[in-house]
Parts: structure tokens; sequence; C-alpha cells
């Protein structure tokens, strides 16, 4: 199974990566975003000029960390300035949610990426049931702010499987808590197209970034995510085929190595050439 994906990888490796000519399966479906902590070209730079930097790179939108937001104001009048959204924000554990609910709707966004932690010091079974509780409470809140909480697949040891994940998502049982599919994270345990399959419409946003099963073998398992995008192991026409068939539209974040803005560029065409823009 290993050498199938390998031979796979080797050949999305030899694809061009030339822009498309013609509009692809999700074009217009699909908006493009990017982790803030990887725009390294904006250090030094206010906010008004680098918004319309990453506009030009080919994003339409930005995911900042809450701890990111220092002054609130100079974010919110960059996004109006530029038209760079504020798609959501990227938030920490399932604890005391409320803040970051209420500074994500202050921003313009939508979703709040959460991430279910794993104390492996207490009982799988009861660290199941505190995150899954504490979700289930800030539900309400989260549907009066009219943001979503997307629970993120991580290297936490906990959620490994799409089946857990589904029945974690299913059992909190709101439509505001569902999942930021993180398309590379996953490789580590499972095969990308699949869990897409699995999840389904519980998935509300991506985060794109590629794995290297060859280079993790080799090197060590976080080498895995050195690879450029499009061309490591994950089988991108599958996992658009799952992604259509749920009729998938929304955002989708980058979350690679950070760099200056020729390489954000690049990152912005790779994408296109993975998710079919």
């Amino acid at each position: 199974m290993l050498r199938r994906r390998f031979l796979h990888a080797a050949t999305l490796a030899a694809i061009p990566l030339a822009p498309r000519a013609a509009a692809g399966q999700f074009t217009g479906r699909i908006r493009k975003s990017l982790k803030w902590g990887m725009v390294t070209g904006a250090k030094g730079q206010p906010l008004e000029t680098a918004f319309p930097r990453l506009r030009e790179c080919g994003f339409e939108g930005v995911e900042p960390s809450l701890s990111h937001v220092t002054d609130e104001a100079a974010w919110i009048a960059a996004s109006r300035a530029s038209g760079l959204v504020i798609d959501g924000t990227v938030g920490a554990r399932t604890e005391a949610l409320a803040d970051g609910i209420e500074l994500t709707r202050r921003l313009g966004g939508d979703s709040m990426l959460v991430v279910a932690r794993y104390d492996q010091k207490t009982s799988l079974v009861r660290n199941w049931e505190r995150c899954r509780d504490q979700l289930r409470e800030a539900a309400p809140l989260a549907e009066r702010a009219r943001i979503r909480l997307l629970v993120e697949n991580v290297w936490a040891t906990f959620l490994v499987s799409p089946f857990d994940l589904a029945r974690f998502i299913d059992e909190i049982g709101s439509p505001w808590v569902q999942v930021h599919f993180d398309v590379g994270n996953l490789m580590r345990w499972g095969v990308a197209e699949h869990w897409a399959e699995v999840l389904g419409p519980r998935i509300l946003k991506l985060d794109v970034k590629e794995y290297d099963l060859g280079r993790a073998m080799r090197e060590g398992m976080q080498k895995g995510f050195d690879a450029p995008l499009g061309e490591g192991s994950i089988n991108w026409p599958a996992v658009r085929a799952e992604l259509g068939r749920i009729g998938f539209s929304g955002w989708a974040a980058a979350e690679v190595k950070g760099g200056d803005w020729t390489y954000l560029a690049d990152v912005a065409r790779r994408m296109d050439r993975v998710l079919d823009l």
C-alpha cells in the first residue's frame, strides 16, 4: 500500500503547476484563505499594507490566531479597506470559548477553529466527555453569535479516526459545532479521501497542506509536511471527488510554512491546482 502511495506521489510531482486556462471543478465554490502566521513578508509592515499584498498573491481571506489580534480596530479597518476577508480565527482548546467567539464575530469571521486536546494523564473516556460537554455548553453562545465552532483533526493522538471524529461531532448534536478538515494532518493515521468520505457534510472548512509519507519514514514524521503542495502523498483528485459528492463550498486555508510574497503567490497557485479552482 505504501508503495502505491509513493508511486502516486511521484506522479503528482511530475504534474506542471501552470495556471489553469478554464474554470475548474471548484471554481467559484472554494475561496482561498491562509493562516496569518505564514505571512512572514508582513513583518514590520502595517496591516493596511500587508492585506492588499495578500490579495495580489491570490488570497481572498486570512485566518489569524486569537493571539495575533492585538489591535482589533486595525484588523477590522485593514480588512474593510482591502476587501481581504477575515473569514475565521484559530482558537485554542475547548475550554473558555466565549471571548474567542465574540472576537471572531467583531472581526467579521464566521468560524473559530477549536482543538479538542487529550490529557493523557486522565481517562480517555473522561477526556472525551469533557471536550464534548464543553463544546455542547458553548454551542448556544456560538449560535447566538452566528459563529461556527470547527473542530480540527490534529496530532493530539485524540480523534485519530474519521469515525471517532464523526461520532464526537454527532454526540455534541449542534449544527454550530462541525469540522475544520485538515487534509494533511490525517495522513499520519489514514487516507485523506477516506476521511472526507466518512466526515461528509460535517466538513465546513478546509486546511490545505501536503504530506509526504516517504520523507516522513526516512526523516521523521514532522518532515512529511515539508513537501510542496501537490508534490506529496495526498491523492488530491480523490479528495476533490469526495468533496464534490457532499457539495462542499466555502473557505480553504493554506497552512504551510511561511515565506515572502513571491512564495505565498506560489502557494496560492498550487492551491488552484490541487483544489481545481
